[in-house]
């Protein structure tokens, strides 16, 4: 009924103390439906890819606890509901990680784990703090309970603390580094799942800080973007020396990652006119959730032809693979580098022209310096240039190389096919016809956000300008990086910076090294204070005076013999227990055993004057 009048659908159970609470609207339920086609590729992909591979069983358990997870993300109503199902999403998946059960798998899932339950603690502490400054966690009620608190430092910390546990999920700089280390090692339908929907639940979460708490927030505005333009051109460069093919790929979602993230924090900045930068950011999750799908799922046919992921080791194997593979592939490679025509483009745009929107809302505010705005609408150009190469270089390796030596053509089933395919039709679609899908489908993402005020020409020369200069850009460096630097002789080179490992040289140390021995420290102190202590007050006003003190018993002979014996001991120089004491003991142990004989005795007396009066009164009768 809720639905037929237009208002969002809600539920609610008694749970956990505050409740769970689900409530329905466009957002909502598009990404449900996103979600649930995700998983239905995966599962399409998954039995071919794990014919041959153990605990089978155990990865489709899981599989569909981890959809439960992202279903009451998606649908969560408060910020508590959504943490609740945010950790079972987190730990359910984390056995898609750890299901090689090797020594490269175990290492990944250890840093997944580590991210995914301090990002989870992290996030908690910000749901506490901001509970307690603006009185509710019901997102619907965020933006005007925080109104009142703008500005203050209390509210920033909550922000700080929900934006590092969202964060580290969708894949945020400096917390990207799972990614790179989960995917190689990760099932390739578990993987597109990774990347294509557990990352948007990170997003989603960032996008509710931005439109209800943090709405025309300059500062925090600010922030993001710097974090944001990081994570677009870190993950672009990593992606361009990876020679991982799924590596490749993950990469690449932190960068794409990267462009939402600089469409959140433009919803901050923009305030009120955010409408071309609201459809564009939540396009732009809709399409790389597609692509990313796409590509992962395309990645795992190869994995399960050639057992590897080397990109020098598949040179050429997708030649003589099924038509479809080829397309998919294209279309999704097209799709992410934001080629016209394509999906991405449109995103894309819609996420450059809010860069341009705010510059030119900048020229007007007081204070505010332009060149660092210009250099992220660069960076952006930039990105999408390095996107383009990158994504060069897998097809040209993938598809056109020639091969090092002969092998047989790639086997895909029919359902696979299927899994790979529907999703890249659905991209094709989407980018041939943006005014007759991406835009309605636009508009019903806008739930509590402002939608586009005018209706936007995507191959205007204005908006082509930006998508031909990100070509060129890829274009000079796929030719002079790529080509003449990473493969002169047609083997891709392993440039890989593994000095830009943060979590090798940066977090593992100080996890594992720095705070153990700093709190080591700390606790050896407090256990030297309290030892200190209690010899400071046994010193002083706790120490023994010396005085006589003889103790006293109820039995004559220990209270008089007992300390002369004492005295000739302590003469003697014998340490010894006080014989007060001890032949106390020993008389009440007699008198205990003295007791016992004597019942005895008389229960004994009294049968025997039985049993003699029975035989006499028996033989006189």
């Amino acid at each position: 009924m809720a639905a037929q009048r237009g208002e969002p659908a809600a539920w609610s159970a008694a749970v956990c103390g505050m409740g769970l609470h689900l409530t329905a609207d466009g957002f909502r339920c598009l990404w449900t439906a996103v979600t649930a086609f995700a998983w239905l590729c995966s599962c399409m992909m998954a039995p071919a890819y794990l014919a041959h591979s153990g605990h089978r069983s155990r990865y489709h358990l899981f599989t569909f606890v981890t959809l439960g997870g992202v279903m009451g993300v998606f649908l969560a109503a408060d910020l508590f509901t959504l943490f609740v199902f945010f950790e079972i999403m987190s730990l359910a998946s984390w056995v898609w990680v750890a299901h090689e059960d090797d020594k490269k798998a175990g290492y990944a899932a250890d840093t997944y784990l580590a991210v995914a339950v301090i990002g989870g603690l992290v996030m908690l502490m910000g749901l506490f703090l901001l509970n307690h400054i603006a009185g509710t966690l019901v997102i619907a009620e965020l933006r005007a309970a925080c109104a009142p608190h703008v500005g203050e430092p209390e509210l920033y910390v909550a922000g700080a603390l929900l934006l590092v546990g969202f964060g580290a999920k969708a894949g945020m700089f400096p917390l990207h580094f799972w990614l790179p280390m989960a995917h190689p090692v990760a099932p390739a339908p578990a993987s597109a799942l990774l990347s294509g929907v557990l990352t948007k639940c990170g997003v989603f979460g960032i996008l509710i800080l931005a439109a209800g708490i943090f709405p025309a927030d300059l500062r925090w505005g600010e922030a993001v973007l710097g974090l944001g333009t990081i994570t677009m051109v870190l993950g672009a460069l990593l992606a361009l020396f990876a020679v991982d093919l799924k590596r490749t790929l993950a990469c690449s979602s932190v960068s794409q990652i990267g462009f939402i993230l600089v469409g959140c924090a433009l919803l901050s900045l923009l305030g009120e006119e955010h409408g071309l930068t609201a459809a564009g950011t939540q396009l732009h999750m809709l399409n790389h959730s597609l692509i990313k799908t796409t590509l992962f799922l395309a990645a795992g046919a190869f994995a399960m032809n050639r057992h590897t992921l080397d990109l020098n080791e598949l040179r050429g194997a997708g030649r003589k693979s099924p038509l479809v593979l080829k397309l998919s592939f294209l279309i999704g490679g097209l799709s992410v580098a934001g080629i016209p025509l394509t999906s991405g483009y449109v995103s894309k745009t819609l996420l450059h022209e809010g860069i341009i929107e705010y510059i030119a809302h900048a020229e007007q505010l007081e204070g505010v310096t332009l060149l660092p705005l210009h250099i992220v609408e660069w960076l952006f150009l930039l990105s999408g240039g390095m996107t383009l190469a990158y994504m060069t270089k897998l097809f040209y390796l993938l598809f056109v190389a020639k091969p090092r030596m002969e092998s047989a053509p790639l086997k895909i089933g029919v359902l696979p096919q299927i899994a790979i395919g529907l999703p890249a039709l659905l991209l094709l679609v989407l980018g041939l016809t943006p005014h007759q899908t991406m835009d309605p489908i636009g508009k019903m993402l806008m739930s509590g956000l402002h939608a586009p005020g005018h209706i936007v020409q995507y191959l205007s020369p204005e908006n082509l300008k930006g998508a031909v200069i990100s070509i060129a850009i890829g274009a000079v460096l796929y030719t002079f990086i790529i080509w003449k630097c990473l493969m002169p002789e047609g083997t891709l080179k392993n440039a890989w910076p593994a000095w830009m490992d943060l979590e090798a040289r940066v977090y593992r140390p100080v996890m594992l090294g720095l705070l153990p021995s700093v709190f080591g420290c700390v606790c050896r102190f407090l256990d030297f204070l309290t030892d200190g202590v209690i010899a400071l007050l046994r010193m002083t006003v706790l120490r023994s005076v010396g005085a006589s003190h003889q103790p006293m018993t109820r039995y004559w002979i220990a209270d008089h013999l007992g300390p002369l014996l004492d005295r000739i001991a302590r003469r003697r120089g014998h340490a010894h227990r006080s014989f007060v004491f001890s032949i106390a003991e020993w008389q009440e142990e007699t008198a205990i055993t003295s007791r016992l004989i004597g019942a005895s005795l008389s229960f004994g007396l009294l049968m025997f004057c039985i049993g003699l009066t029975a035989t006499l009164i028996y033989l006189l009768v």
